[in-house]
């Protein structure tokens, strides 16, 4: 469908504070975030739901989850791209980013942080979430031809899922 534009949401998996001196960027993830991060890459390959491109934070636990996500759902690793903008920009910088991708793109997710990724999801979801969990999902639907055009008025939400949530095809 030429008039539509679909976000995935994804905010990194459970990461580990376990290390002294490691800078806030490089933490890793823990093991559960990597177990989470494959269940839920796994519940949108069931579900067929491949993105057209994969943004990832340069944080390194915000990568490992793209990773994980790019090689269950067979995205080519050599497409996946990383921006500065999803560890450190402001809620309107990553907004900004969004509404600049080259239109001919229909599908995109992107990895990255809170508090900002929650503000995010907020800013189109019609039901507002509390917190978007560790490897949790907002997929959004927009009925646009442009990126620059999405806004909460012509938002769909297809799904907010994340690891402890029930499974539902």
């Amino acid at each position: 469908m030429k008039n539509y534009k679909q976000l995935y949401i994804v905010r990194h998996g459970k990461s580990s504070w376990e290390y002294d001196n490691v800078d806030d960027i490089d933490r890793p993830l823990k093991t559960r975030g990597i177990n989470d991060a494959y269940k839920m890459a796994e519940r949108l390959d069931i579900r067929n739901k491949y993105p057209q491109e994969i943004y990832s934070s340069p944080a390194t636990r915000a990568m490992h989850t793209s990773l994980i996500f790019a090689r269950t759902l067979n995205y080519p690793l050599r497409n996946l791209r990383v921006e500065d903008i999803l560890y450190n920009g402001s809620l309107k910088e990553i907004m900004d980013f969004i509404k600049s991708i080259d239109n001919s793109i229909t599908s995109v997710m992107i990895f990255g942080h809170n508090p900002n990724f929650t503000d995010l999801a907020n800013e189109f979801l019609k039901e507002q979430i509390d917190n978007l969990p560790t490897s949790g999902i907002a997929s959004l639907n927009f009925k646009v031809e442009k990126w620059e055009d999405i806004s909460r008025k012509n938002a769909s939400t297809e799904l907010v899922d994340y690891p402890k949530k029930k499974f539902e095809n």
